[in-house]
């Protein structure tokens, strides 16, 4: 043991506004630790501390082609990043819908502040991975999610969790994965990162080997 730290993956679940409660998960190998954070400056301070690798955000890191900020109706609604999510048959919000707008708008803001600590944001869709992995989203069966996050190796998870942290550890381990090369990356530069998986008549499925063998 050298005592040095393994590398680590933070997994933010971003919320559109500071008064909400934003998940924040940082992944050591398969060790996690939650958080719950709410100003920009309480997130940016515990990505500053774990000096990850990647920050997988669940929030829109880019806007459509031909608009210059979220409130400019000129441009498009969808990116291509979300036609491949709707092409893959899975369910996600428009950036340019009512309330995301508001999340847009913080999350290419705080993107910016990441890449100022020298650290690699990337956007990803807890829900497109929770899909691909046949997982339960927190909506619907948050002890569900919990279980099956542990049985995908995540390791130290509390016994009760919100919605918003199990979502942050789901982007967390999407990011791992990622780095592992067991991921891929939707849209082309710019777009959304999920665990790799194959299709069949238009639905997503779960990677073609199995969950012990995709294993981190």
């Amino acid at each position: 043991m050298t005592g040095r730290k393994r590398s680590a993956v933070v997994g933010v679940d971003l919320a559109g506004s500071v008064r909400r409660p934003t998940g924040v998960c940082i992944l050591r190998g398969l060790t996690a630790e939650t958080h719950v954070a709410f100003a920009d400056e309480e997130i940016l301070a515990w990505i500053s501390r774990a000096g990850p690798e990647l920050v997988p955000i669940d929030a829109p890191l880019t806007l459509p082609e031909g608009r210059t900020t979220i409130h400019d109706r000129g441009g498009g609604h969808f990116r291509p990043c979300d036609l491949e999510l709707r092409r893959r048959g899975i369910r996600f919000f428009p950036v340019t819908l009512g309330p995301m707008r508001m999340l847009t708008e913080r999350g290419i803001a705080l993107k910016e502040k990441i890449e100022a600590l020298g650290c690699r944001p990337v956007e990803c869709y807890p829900g497109a991975a929770q899909d691909v992995w046949g997982l339960p989203r927190q909506r619907r069966d948050r002890p569900g999610l919990l279980a099956g996050l542990a049985k995908l190796g995540v390791k130290r998870l509390p016994a009760v969790l919100t919605g918003d942290e199990l979502d942050a550890v789901t982007a967390a381990l999407v990011g791992r994965w990622y780095l592992l090369g067991k991921g891929e990356l939707l849209g082309g530069e710019g777009g959304i990162i999920v665990p790799a998986y194959t299709r069949k008549g238009g639905r997503s499925l779960r990677p073609a080997t199995g969950t012990a063998d995709m294993k981190p």
